[in-house]
């Protein structure tokens, strides 16, 4: 006897319409790899700590109090943190963006962690760069959530969103939680970030003097210490102030690591120029052979036939040890040679597979070099304005200055520094994230360097509305500009209006251009769904309000980019919709996602709004299985469900659900 096909109702405690568990997650993944670790416990799958001994040895497995590492206290908490979680989403704000219907640029409003966490399902190991200019930690400049029991709602107090008498915190240098602080702020957005990287990957931390020993052994733990990459030095001021202390400073630091070093490569600071020689030569190297294909290489010498001999000439040694045969300056024979070589065997081969130039010089007929002419060539950890022209921070003020008329960011990065790192870093099509945007610097570099070289990277900037006081001097500025443009006192205002001002004029210098300028606009809030929240002193009205899913004040486009979301679709994806039985039926990704969230469907309506959504999903042909999703309450009765889940069951569609 065939079941009767019903529609799951989803919830705010299923897995669809939570960001991703991480402790959930970790277990899922050792029990891939080995299935005796995981066991039951009295909360669910735990993990045997006696069986991870066994399968690892018993002195790998400490928890020892002396022990190597960076520790502080709130450690354990903030790991935690980072396996949480997100109970909220990501409300649209067409009104704010720009070019919303066809950029790929995401800037999201909210605090990083929560929004980091919302963006896993959907863009995990996607990402090739993340560069972040988080709080040098100077005693007076970052702002940091004090409760973490209901991160939405302290995030929307926090930034003055709702009511609740929260008031943002500062750590200042007085406090005894200094550093601890700092780390408890950085560890879970690195450790969430980490995921959303590609297997090539790429990590870039600015810091100061102040966190820059902490961040380093902070990223050895999260990244793992095989895949530090080098630290650039960047000048940061033209001369030192008379205010340092002891010393001048004029350098902050990037920190690179790779998420898996073997996959990444070289950091490029250009291509090598026309004729340059390399020799192949390099005194000191152990001795080794490299064998040489026919017609592979030129001889600067017109001898038909080099007979073995030592090669050798001052410190170097070279032997040649077959006969060459060669015919107006190029062999006809395989040959080799032995000697102290700065190349390998495979590299030397890949010269001859691009058919570079391997060029053999006249007696003694030491190896001299290879045309390698337009290859990358590897950048240099000094970033300089007297050697390589990295702007500075005078250069970032006078740039904020020209773009918006006057001072409102105080220490902006330079856009020319992190144009700089994008082109070391990335090619053309990948994704360039910054979850400390600031002023928006990062968005605007990635601009400018699709303009350079012709690419189409996109960008995702993250920044907390942080509020402006006109009473704070320091912040007076800001908080006028944004009135003068009858915005929201707040940080993220200023990011979006640098990332509009730096397209106008990035088109006005480049009026042909037709990449992408535009960039969609959303704000972390609570769910959409319903959580039940029962008010004891008046249970009548919260039964009544719990009928509805949904909550009142949230659109149909704020619950479909909540399922983008939720199902692990990207942001930018393609969205059509069309009419059928007078309801708004949306397809997302090519019919990944159908949606019908009308408020009313009536039992008459369903078969004729079932077959429309049937037909346009056969034409639609998606790849993989498709999700349907409707609105709970829109069904006239139980009835109505029922044969809406039948009929698209019997044409394929078995995934249907409600909210």
């Amino acid at each position: 006897m065939k079941t009767e096909k019903t529609m799951k109702k989803l919830t705010p405690n299923d897995p669809e319409t939570r960001s991703i568990d991480g402790v959930a997650e970790n277990i899922r993944r050792l029990k891939a790899l080995f299935p005796e670790l995981v066991t039951e416990g009295p909360n669910g799958a735990a993990v045997n700590v006696d069986v991870l001994k066994a399968l690892v040895g018993d002195a790998t497995v400490t928890d020892a109090d002396e022990k190597y590492g960076l520790n502080w206290h709130g450690k354990r908490r903030a790991r935690q943190l980072a396996l949480m979680p997100s109970t909220g989403t990501l409300r649209p704000c067409p009104e704010d963006s720009v070019d919303w219907d066809t950029t790929q640029n995401l800037m999201i409003e909210g605090d990083n962690l929560e929004v980091l966490k919302l963006l896993q399902k959907s863009y995990a190991g996607k990402v090739k760069l993340i560069y972040i200019d988080p709080p040098y930690n100077t005693g007076n400049d970052f702002v940091y959530p004090d409760d973490y029991q209901d991160s939405i709602k302290n995030y929307l107090e926090l930034t003055g969103q709702v009511e609740g008498g929260k008031k943002i915190s500062s750590n200042t240098e007085a406090s005894g939680r200094f550093h601890t602080d700092w780390l408890n702020m950085m560890y879970p957005r690195l450790k969430v970030a980490r995921d959303l990287l590609r297997n090539d990957g790429i990590l870039l931390v600015s810091i100061g003097d102040e966190e820059a020993h902490n961040l380093r052994e902070l990223c050895d733990e999260i990244l793992g210490g095989e895949n530090f990459c080098g630290v650039f030095v960047w000048e940061k001021k033209k001369k030192p102030s008379f205010l340092d202390h002891n010393m001048g400073s004029v350098t902050d630091y990037v920190i690179a690591y790779a998420k898996n070093r073997q996959y990444t490569s070289a950091f490029v600071a250009g291509a090598v120029e026309d004729g340059k020689k390399y020799p192949f030569n390099n005194a000191g190297n152990p001795l080794s052979t490299l064998r040489f294909p026919p017609f592979s290489v030129r001889f600067l010498c017109g001898d038909q036939l080099i007979a073995a001999q030592d090669m050798s000439e001052g410190n170097i040694k070279t032997e040649l040890l077959n006969d060459v045969t060669i015919v107006n300056g190029t062999n006809v024979n395989e040959f080799a040679l032995r000697g102290e070589f700065r190349y390998s065997q495979t590299k030397l081969d890949e010269f001859v597979a691009a058919k570079a130039e391997i060029v053999i010089s006249k007696v003694p007929f030491r190896p001299n070099y290879v045309n390698r002419s337009g290859e990358p060539k590897k950048t240099s950890n000094l970033l300089s304005h007297r050697v390589n022209g990295i702007p500075t921070n005078e250069d970032a003020t006078e740039e904020i200055r020209q773009l918006f008329g006057t001072d409102v960011m105080s220490y902006p990065k330079p856009t020319g520094l992190v144009q700089y790192l994008i082109r070391a870093t990335t090619s053309s099509d990948d994704i360039v994230m910054d979850f400390f945007a600031g002023s928006g610097t990062t968005g605007h570099a990635v601009m400018a360097q699709n303009i350079a070289d012709g690419g189409n990277r996109s960008y995702i900037l993250v920044q907390l509305p942080e509020p402006l006081d006109p009473e704070n001097k320091d912040q007076k500025v800001a908080a006028d500009f944004c009135d003068s443009l009858g915005k929201p006192r707040n940080i993220a205002e200023l990011t979006k209006e640098r990332l509009r001002r730096a397209a106008k004029k990035i088109k006005d210098e480049n009026p042909t251009y037709t990449g992408d300028l535009g960039f969609r606009v959303f704000k972390l809030d609570s769910s959409n769904i319903r959580a039940w929240e029962p008010d004891r002193d008046n249970l009548d009205q919260t039964l009544l309000e719990s009928i509805e899913h949904i909550k009142a004040d949230r659109t149909e486009s704020d619950v479909l980019y909540e399922l983008l979301l939720k199902l692990g679709l990207d942001l930018c994806v393609p969205i059509e919709t069309r009419t059928f039985a007078g309801k708004e039926v949306h397809s997302v990704g090519g019919g990944v996602l159908m949606a019908c969230l009308a408020p009313k469907i009536e039992r008459a309506e369903v078969e004729a709004l079932a077959q429309g959504i049937v037909d346009w999903h056969k034409a639609l042909a998606p790849a993989g299985d498709t999700t349907c999703v409707f609105r709970d309450s829109a069904f006239a009765d139980d009835v109505a469900k029922t044969n809406m889940a039948a009929i698209l069951e019997q044409h394929g569609i078995t995934n249907v659900r409600s909210l």
